[in-house]
């Protein structure tokens, strides 16, 4: 059953999105101002993507770019819109609804923005069910639907097509270079697909299950109960159904760069009492493993989540600050994404990590030695 998202929505859907993103996805408030800049006291058409026609024709849009350019970077509004027009001329056909290509942060909310300007639907699914930083990464490309023709789209107008055929890594290298070029930003049109593939590949229901989660964790603090049960709670039902604390303690150090296109590094963790042992997790854009006293307690693709101890409100890589009280979170990813097709596209290989996948919720007693932190450059 298709439903309608309005701007009293768009809290809530920012906070569980940004859950979801585990760390990436683009800064939430800047993508959540946007939204409502352009929505004003409208509504926004959502679409189950169990009910869409087989022959509808559905072209994700997205911001890349590293997230700790776009704080400083601010959009102006009308690229992502654009992005899709380009991406229709070149095809020569008219988009019949638009899509995420991950859960996160700010690229939860740029097909709102072009729905609010365009009227299109927006499809109740996306491509990573959660965040990744490279476009590659997607369940689209893992099961047969291919990004190119990839249009990109500049603050000043820039126009941009990019198509490699079925290579989505080149696809990726490609855009990477412009959006570098761009100063750090771009705004995509890409994965254009029919209604049935989006049945086949799409990680389905995460607008609504982020919006569950932001507003389950609102409601819990606003009746003085635990927010953190209320993810659990939320959680249980549905394709992430597996959520354990990892640890809980004080940011002690972050080491955080931006190279090719990319935040990269490591934040670490101690206990908020003084105690022994630390957390440390690195990341790409997004949390990528995490390691407690050297051993693996997670690893992606299942998400690493970091939020703050008390009211259980997100973080994201960039804001990672020391002295923030924080508990990090494991929560499994749905089955779709832990095939070995999937491990191949977005597993540890494929950011150069030399551990192997094991669901974060078989984890508990596994003793594993970390790689060196130098083999998340690749």
């Amino acid at each position: 059953m298709s439903w309608q998202i309005t701007k009293e929505d768009l809290p809530d859907l920012a906070r569980g999105a940004t859950l979801l993103g585990t760390g990436g996805g683009g800064d939430p408030y800047i993508g959540m101002m946007l939204v409502q800049r352009v929505l004003g006291e409208g509504s926004i058409t959502i679409l189950d993507p169990d009910e869409i026609a087989d022959d509808l024709f559905v072209v994700p849009t997205a911001q890349m770019g590293a997230p700790t350019v776009m704080i400083e970077k601010i959009p102006a509004g009308t690229e992502p819109t654009l992005s899709l027009r380009i991406l229709e001329e070149h095809l020569g056909r008219t988009a019949d609804a638009t899509m995420p290509i991950e859960c996160g942060g700010i690229n939860s909310m740029i097909p709102l923005i072009v729905a609010a300007e365009s009227g299109l639907p927006v499809v109740d699914a996306d491509g990573m069910g959660r965040a990744f930083p490279e476009l590659s990464m997607e369940t689209f490309a893992v099961y047969g639907v291919h990004g190119s023709p990839l249009a990109l789209a500049g603050e000043r107008g820039e126009r941009v097509i990019i198509d490699t055929g079925d290579d989505d890594r080149q696809m990726e290298w490609l855009a990477r270079a412009v959006t570098i070029r761009l100063g750090g930003v771009g705004h995509i049109a890409e994965y254009a697909m029919s209604g049935a593939d989006v049945k086949r590949t799409a990680v389905p229901r995460t607008l609504s299950m982020a919006l569950a989660l932001g507003r389950a964790i609102r409601l819990a603090r606003e009746e003085k109960r635990s927010p953190f049960d209320a993810i659990r709670d939320t959680l249980a039902t549905t394709l992430y159904q597996h959520v354990r604390t990892l640890f809980e303690g004080k940011v002690t150090d972050v080491d955080r760069r931006t190279t090719e296109g990319f935040a990269k590094g490591v934040a670490r963790i101690a206990p908020a009492d003084g105690g022994g042992g630390e957390l440390e997790i690195r990341f790409q854009n997004e949390n990528l493993i995490a390691l407690r006293n050297g051993r693996m307690v997670a690893i992606v693709p299942d998400l690493i989540c970091v939020v703050d101890s008390e009211s259980a409100e997100p973080i994201t890589t960039e804001g990672l600050r020391y002295g923030q009280r924080v508990r990090v979170l494991g929560i499994s990813t749905p089955a779709m994404m832990r095939t070995p097709a999937a491990l191949a596209a977005f597993g540890p290989d494929a950011f150069g990590l030399a551990e192997r996948f094991s669901p974060v919720e078989s984890l508990a007693g596994e003793e594993r030695q970390p790689a060196p932190a130098s083999t998340l450059v690749h």
